[in-house]
């Protein structure tokens, strides 16, 4: 299978001047797109993937300068905002301008598999991200491009699956590599129900450290962490003779997923005890002791160390997929 790799922003927020935005916590010295370019140009990535909040304010000559110095790097790029705030008048202007096929969504702001938080609330979010599918899906299939949703700790495999078969071949799935922990699932097991349908990856790696209500996700390098890459890129081989594919370390805020409790399985359908094990054992995999300080710079409050603390990750995220033949 044919990989083209690079980055996202989303594992680089500090340094890229998003995480914080407009509170004292900013770092208003933040890179923005021509620091995130220079950096892929680094690591020698070839696909970018681009946030909504740098292109909303780009005339038809900045596009048409952007898309140029992407084709002269030889760097695919996809867009990148939310399904329920983003402006798709504007993404896709924005991909027809830049060469682009998709549109990367995340669904809903739900964190952690946690449904139940949400109450009703997951219910109205489920019924809009249906009416938003519906009303962009023809959008996004009249204008040549695909929309990609992705498993942002909130839907399972089956039920991605079935958005993209519910609207037709202009939705389709990009796979974040981390997140099939947050829903109870394997990544193996989320790998094989995704994989026909997956046409862009988020390289994501979490170690899990286990606590009574259920483990936590906490950031670490891709390749360091739970998630078996090797074993997942053969079951996407198997469908796919080509992906693009970006690194995106974890949030800077560690993700509590409270399984062990009762009520955090409100609203999921009942699951086998196998599909349940195999997530746990999948789970302690590299996990961290129990008494590890999981927290990031960014927890411990220590803004001074972020920066470093982002690059080097971001760094040895590269060599070991590089080292794995992913990038």
């Amino acid at each position: 299978m044919k990989l083209q790799t690079g980055l996202n922003p989303y594992g680089l927020t500090y340094y890229l001047g998003l995480q914080g935005m407009g509170t004292p916590r900013a770092n208003t010295d933040g890179k923005g797109l021509n620091g995130f370019i220079d950096l892929c140009v680094e690591l020698g990535g070839k696909t970018l993937e681009l946030w909504e909040g740098w292109l909303k304010d780009m005339s038809d000559a900045d596009l048409a300068a952007l898309k140029a110095r992407l084709d002269g790097l030889g760097m695919a790029r996809v867009m990148s905002s939310g399904l329920l705030q983003g402006d798709m008048p504007l993404l896709v202007k924005a991909a027809k301008a830049l060469g682009a096929t998709y549109i990367r969504f995340a669904l809903t702001p739900i964190l952690c598999g946690d449904r139940h938080a949400a109450g009703q609330r997951w219910h109205d979010l489920n019924r809009e991200v249906h009416e938003k599918l519906a009303a962009y899906a023809p959008i996004a299939k009249a204008n040549g491009l695909v929309i990609l949703i992705e498993n942002h700790q909130d839907f399972t495999s089956r039920e991605l699956v079935g958005l993209c078969e519910q609207y037709g071949d202009a939705v389709r799935i990009v796979y974040d590599t981390g997140n099939s922990f947050p829903v109870a699932e394997s990544p193996l097991d989320f790998t094989r129900v995704v994989a026909p349908y997956v046409r862009h990856v988020h390289l994501k790696d979490y170690r899990a450290q286990w606590t009574d209500e259920g483990f936590r996700l906490v950031r670490c390098a891709i390749g360091d962490g739970a998630v078996p890459f090797k074993a997942l890129f053969d079951i996407l081989a198997e469908h796919q003779e080509s992906l693009t594919c970006v690194l995106e370390p974890g949030a800077l805020e560690a993700r509590h997923v409270r399984l062990f409790t009762a009520d955090w399985w409100q609203g999921y359908e009942p699951r086998s005890a196998q599909s349940l094990a195999a997530v746990l054992l999948a789970a302690r995999t590299n996990r961290l002791p129990d008494d590890a300080d999981y927290r990031t710079p960014w927890e411990r409050e220590a803004d001074s160390e972020l920066i470093q603390y982002e690059l080097d990750m971001i760094r040895r995220s590269a060599a070991n997929m590089k080292t794995l033949g992913i990038m």
